[in-house]
């Protein structure tokens, strides 16, 4: 994260919302994003991310709960007083206007003058690399160029903060990749902060400082990329984040665990005595002709599938006790030397690579 991001710049305090007919769309959400942050919402469908995101925003109201922009309680302030600004999933680019009006709108109905319009909005044209193309209609422009209009549009108003909902989501695979990356050098010139909502988890840990991850209205937990990939905290996030070999079990307290088709199994430190979930990611298994050396949780099993998606490979196991255990090899040279389906190996994992989570 940027040294520079002490200060909160959003505060959200027991924000609560709720839609008739429906579950509660946010569920007394408290926290903080700091300035110059570049923040995601993270979170499957339905689970109100959309919905905050909309609050700071003005577009939608708490019933209860308090949210401070730049210091100042947004109660009672319309979207147009805010100091942020929305970019939507659709673009929401005027269709009968050149690049050079849509860009230029915002700045038009507040009344700021035609010079000054013509330099922020070439200011802005620069910033998202359409230079030389402001006369276009929106008709003549790929998606990834209207994409930046309306990064521009958003960015022409100086918004303290910037809001995003799905920017990318109408981008091809390739190109999606490509302007993830343009977003967070955009967003490291301009040095406000951007916050993304998203349902892509590896949009999250590729762009943003810190994730909220979302579940049913409520934020599950709030970490930098590699720490919310490394240690999730709760069976939800750890299922959702990334690929994950994930088991029910009960511990003893005592550095133990017995767990559900694997038996019982050392874990690093103690856990309190109870119902837990145990996890390992597929990178941290290893495979291996013979038992591993002691120091392993090891399972002797049989390969069922194999999956070859390029630069690696997912081998899919079964344990004799019955257990699924996906494990994923790197394809470092060309000839890499995989098993085979129905061959007998032990799939192992140093322990301290057990995850321990909250069921």
């Amino acid at each position: 994260m940027n040294n520079a991001m002490n200060n909160a710049i959003v505060q959200v305090r027991g924000a609560v919302k709720t839609f008739a007919g429906v579950a509660t769309a946010v569920d007394h959400v408290s926290l903080d994003i700091f300035e110059g942050e570049f923040f995601a919402l993270l979170g499957p469908s339905g689970c109100g991310k959309t919905t905050f995101m909309r609050m700071l925003a003005g577009l939608e109201i708490p019933d209860r709960g308090e949210i401070l922009i730049d210091g100042r309680d947004m109660t009672g302030v319309p979207p147009n007083r805010r100091p942020v600004n929305m970019v939507f999933q659709s673009y929401a680019v005027f269709p009968h206007m050149s690049v050079l009006a849509n860009i230029a709108y915002g700045l038009k109905v507040t009344g700021v003058g035609a010079a000054d319009i013509r330099r922020r909005v070439d200011e802005a044209l620069q910033l998202v690399q359409l230079g030389g193309l402001e006369q276009r209609m929106p008709a003549q422009l790929s998606g990834g160029q209207l994409q930046r209009v309306a990064l521009a549009r958003a960015l022409v108003k100086r918004p303290r903060v910037l809001l995003l909902d799905e920017p990318l989501s109408a981008l091809d695979a390739k190109l999606r990749e490509a302007m993830q990356l343009e977003l967070v050098k955009l967003q490291h010139a301009v040095g406000i902060t951007f916050i993304i909502v998203t349902h892509d988890q590896q949009e999250a840990l590729s762009m943003a400082d810190r994730i909220a991850v979302m579940e049913k209205g409520k934020v599950r937990q709030v970490a930098p990329p590699a720490e919310l990939y490394e240690y999730p905290r709760s069976y939800f996030v750890a299922d959702f984040i990334g690929k994950m070999n994930l088991f029910h079990g009960r511990a003893s307290g005592d550095g133990a665990v017995a767990v559900e088709q694997l038996g019982e199994i050392k874990i690093p430190g103690n856990s309190s005595a109870g119902r837990v979930g145990i996890a390992v990611r597929p990178e941290k298994v290893k495979l291996f002709r013979d038992a591993p050396r002691p120091g392993f949780t090891a399972f002797k099993s049989t390969v069922d599938n194999i999956a070859y998606h390029g630069s690696e490979s997912y081998v899919f196991a079964t344990t004799e006790s019955g257990a699924a255990i996906a494990a994923t090899v790197q394809n470092e040279s060309r000839d890499s030397k995989l098993p085979a389906v129905g061959d007998s190996i032990w799939c192992g994992w140093r322990a301290e690579d057990t995850l321990v989570l909250e069921e």
